[in-house]
């Protein structure tokens, strides 16, 4: 039996070290950390993991990064953590956006008040696209 590569360092040297629970336990050679076996949990793809970051970059909360791809918002924030993304600075901006397919925007960029404001960024979304705004908050 070969031994799983090592989850923490990802490393193919390891050496068997005992049994527990009836599952064969690893020692890695590199960090020394002892594991059993890969998680066999549901791996999400990818493309998922870069665009929950890009829309939390862009002020996008957890929550609508979970309703928007259908991800858990507890999984974003282990990303973000994972990962070291910065939280966005509070500033007089919001974000707020659309999701459109093809046709609806090449619609929306030909009505000039759309292009009008304080920024606006689009990015694909599966088969659609997500046009992100940013609006000065009016004081009131």
């Amino acid at each position: 039996m070969n031994a799983p590569s090592c989850p923490k360092c990802d490393s193919p040297e390891a050496t068997k070290s005992g049994v527990i629970n009836e599952r064969q336990r690893f020692k890695c050679k590199t960090c020394g950390y002892h594991y059993t076996v890969a998680k066999m949990g549901r791996e999400v793809d990818s493309y998922y993991v870069i665009k929950a970051l890009q829309l939390f970059i862009e002020g996008v909360s957890y929550r609508e990064i979970e309703r928007l791809l259908g991800v858990s918002h507890v999984s974003v924030m282990n990303w973000v953590k994972k990962y070291g993304v910065k939280a966005p600075r509070q500033t007089d901006y919001h974000p707020t956006y659309k999701i459109l397919n093809q046709k609806e925007l090449a619609e929306f960029f030909q009505k000039p008040e759309n292009v009008k404001g304080a920024g606006m960024m689009v990015t694909e979304l599966g088969d659609k696209f997500m046009v992100i705004r940013w609006e000065r908050f009016r004081a009131r």
